[in-house]
């Protein structure tokens, strides 16, 4: 239809015009009211950033003379962190005389990435940088599916709170 009797129809219907494809023989237009889309369309933006995983690289520090405690408790915060769907980079700090046994470090990291191997794994093998040694984890599962798993957790979780508050109030007017 001419532009002038378009033009007229979106006045009449309190809308506006809005050029959906230019370079269409003839230009294609539609009636809508535009600041409408632009607010739905920013609100969908929004939301998809909502749901969006960062990927985040926690930083784990050991030494290669670790006491076996201080290492399941490293390790337990390792195995978190690639439950949560993080990468893991895990240092070995060598100070002094420890420099000239970096393969004390090495076997700790492939002890580590064994006892952690059903959560993650070897992104980067143990390489030397410095006085330190650097080894990076992966997760198995992305961190998407990781946060989807705790939300429904947690939700277990509160719904067994919620049901057993419930059969705690059911109970007590039968004692009474």
């Amino acid at each position: 239809m001419p532009l002038a009797k378009a033009l007229e129809l979106a006045q009449e219907y309190d809308l506006d015009l809005v050029e959906v494809a230019a370079n269409a023989r003839p230009p294609v237009c539609k009636l809508m009211d535009y600041g409408k889309f632009k607010y739905e369309s920013a609100m969908k933006a929004r939301e998809a950033r909502k749901n969006q995983a960062h990927t985040v690289i926690k930083e784990m520090k050991l030494r290669p003379k670790i006491d076996p405690h201080d290492y399941d408790t490293k390790k337990g915060h390792v195995v978190r962190f690639l439950k949560q769907g993080d990468k893991v980079k895990i240092t070995i700090m060598f100070r002094g005389r420890e420099q000239s046994r970096p393969e004390l470090g090495y076997r700790l990291l492939q002890r580590l990435a064994e006892d952690v191997q059903d959560l993650g794994f070897v992104e980067s093998n143990p390489k030397q940088d410095g006085r330190n040694m650097i080894m990076v984890l992966g997760p198995h599962k992305k961190k998407t599916e990781a946060m989807a798993e705790a939300r429904e957790a947690q939700a277990a979780r509160k719904a067994e709170r919620s049901g057993a508050s419930s059969a705690d109030a059911a109970e007590e007017p039968a004692e009474a």
